[in-house]
């Protein structure tokens, strides 16, 4: 097995989950705990899908099926974090102001989904992560 392609995913959630953590607590001026899983500068699922792309761009080259693959589930990942969540998150929105009034209700957490910049920058993260891994197991 070409332990290139396990390395390259977890390299890249285990790089980016700090920086992410770093990032949005200096924005908030307070250890951000609580921006741990989803939304926040760069976008965690934007670059393990740009890292794996970036990869068999490189050793596969960029007419191989599995590129073509990697492409589309960036593609549908990157539309996902955008459109999907950020609406899902409106609708929490919501749903915590008419919930207001309900003592016993657990607020849903708002922030889902991820800006075009956060998104720019989980590929570009992916992308140099993925050229890194490159560089240090070469062509396999």
């Amino acid at each position: 097995m070409d332990l290139a392609y396990l390395v390259t995913p977890l390299l890249t959630w285990l790089t980016v989950g700090p920086i992410k953590f770093l990032i949005n607590s200096a924005k908030a001026r307070k250890w951000a705990f609580n921006l741990v899983g989803n939304g926040g500068f760069p976008s965690n699922h934007s670059a393990v899908v740009s890292s794996m792309a970036t990869l068999i761009a490189l050793r596969e080259g960029i007419g191989h099926p599995a590129f073509g693959v990697a492409v589309t589930l960036c593609f549908i990942v990157v539309i996902d974090a955008n459109s999907l969540r950020q609406h899902v998150g409106k609708q929490a929105a919501a749903i915590n102001r008419i919930a207001k009034e309900d003592g016993g209700h657990t607020s849903l957490r708002e922030r889902m989904g991820h800006t075009v910049v956060e998104i720019i920058g989980g590929l570009a993260t992916g992308i140099a992560i993925g050229h890194l891994v490159y560089v240090l197991f070469g062509r396999g």
